[in-house]
């Protein structure tokens, strides 16, 4: 098993920026990916960016793109997502996921919410 554990999220106004913190703890050595999601109520779950939890590549939706850097410290025991120039749209609770190899992700945070108002 894999725990999961967000936290970071908070109320800010447009432009500025934000930082979560998803602490990855139990079965670590047999995660392939870490990834950041985001779902506002009524509205479908939205894939914000992944970090291949081995090589360290990383993938973001265009949406997010230049203004977001996800990263992961060396001890593998926390993944970051650094927002920057936050917009009202980005308004959602953040979930931080995990996967192991050739399986969806199925492990999953509790979520924390990100409001930005304008």
């Amino acid at each position: 098993q894999v725990q999961l554990i967000e936290s970071g999220g908070g109320l800010v106004q447009a432009g500025n920026s934000l930082r979560l913190s998803c602490a990855v703890s139990g079965r670590t050595f047999s995660i392939a990916t870490v990834a950041w999601f985001r779902q506002v109520p009524g509205k479908d779950r939205e894939f914000v960016a992944n970090i291949d939890w081995n090589a360290w590549s990383t993938t973001y939706a265009n949406s997010v793109k230049g203004r977001f850097t996800i990263s992961r410290d060396n001890a593998k025991t926390t993944v970051n997502l650094q927002m920057n120039s936050l917009k009202p749209e980005d308004t959602a609770i953040y979930y931080c996921a995990a996967r192991v190899p050739r399986n969806e992700y199925q492990y999953w945070g509790q979520g924390t919410q990100v409001t930005v108002s304008s």
